[in-house]
């Protein structure tokens, strides 16, 4: 069981990248700071894709009500320029 758990170690270090050091002790520690890394990168990849599963279809309905009692009547402007010609200088 031990022989097995130590070379399930060596096989996800080497899966990990390559061997940091030529002392076992501390390729082991880089090992454990990259396996850190990636777990906490997966964690927030999961995070963000049951995020975006979560939110996938949300049909929000938007009420906007306007009080038109405060608001200035709009008027029409007095002179119409749209079929006037532009005339250059």
């Amino acid at each position: 069981m031990i022989m097995k758990r130590k070379s399930a170690w060596r096989l996800l270090a080497k899966a990990l990248g390559e061997k940091a050091s030529k002392d076992n002790k501390e390729a082991d520690i880089v090992a454990i700071i990259r396996l850190v890394m990636f777990m906490s990168i997966l964690i927030t990849n999961c995070f963000i894709i049951a995020n975006a599963i979560r939110h996938w279809n949300d049909e929000t309905k938007v009420k906007i009500i306007l009080e038109t009692s405060g608001m200035p009547e709009y008027h029409v402007p007095l002179f119409n320029y749209s079929n006037r010609t532009i005339e250059f200088e």
